[in-house]
């Protein structure tokens, strides 16, 4: 898939499919998720434009003197959960890349904005950096490096799992049931209910 992103792109994927992306990606975590909402809170005009954008919840680790990304793991997109409803509805973004999902009211706002969560697997943050060629710009690095919003080009950057669809389908929630049920068929078999 090539971004941006419309609401048509994400509307067909399906929990469980597998994506590439290629073409302007946003890398932001807590601390640029808080600064771009007092931005928008306060009408302050926004050194990007988010609109069909995706969202990287990541501290990437970048060289200074050529601006090569040199590692890129996902950051648990838990912390971002008290932030991330706002943020869908003012930035419409259409997906968010991370680890480990999203709460209720998140998936909620992804329903109602039209987004979907992309999850990268933990541990891999040399192979994510290889799908991220060129950093376009970045602001905010007053924050840190890791806390700062980075704009990077992305040349066929997965494998990214759709972890929760538009719909708010969700493999978070498949694998809870199906470890609630499996839990009680186990405690059947031995006697134990």
């Amino acid at each position: 898939m090539n971004t941006p992103l419309s609401e048509d792109d994400i509307k067909n994927l399906k929990v469980g499919e597998t994506v590439y992306l290629s073409g302007t990606i946003f890398i932001a975590r807590d601390e640029a998720h808080l600064r771009a909402l007092e931005f928008y809170e306060s009408s302050k005009e926004l050194p990007v434009d988010f609109k069909g954008g995706v969202i990287f919840h990541c501290g990437p680790i970048v060289r200074k003197e050529d601006r090569k990304i040199l590692a890129a793991g996902p950051t648990t997109s838990a912390r971002m959960n008290s932030m991330e409803p706002k943020f869908i509805e003012l930035s419409g973004i259409r997906a968010i890349i991370g680890k480990g999902g999203m709460s209720k009211d998140t998936v909620d706002a992804m329903k109602k904005f039209g987004c979907v969560y992309f999850a990268f697997t933990g541990g891999a943050a040399v192979l994510a950096a290889k799908g991220l060629e060129n950093v376009k710009d970045v602001f905010w690095l007053d924050l840190g490096m890791p806390e700062a919003l980075w704009v990077v080009e992305a040349n066929n950057f997965g494998p990214l799992v759709v972890a929760i669809d538009a719909s708010g389908n969700s493999l978070y929630d498949e694998v809870s049931r199906n470890v609630s049920k499996n839990l009680a068929d186990s405690k059947k078999i031995l006697g134990l209910e």
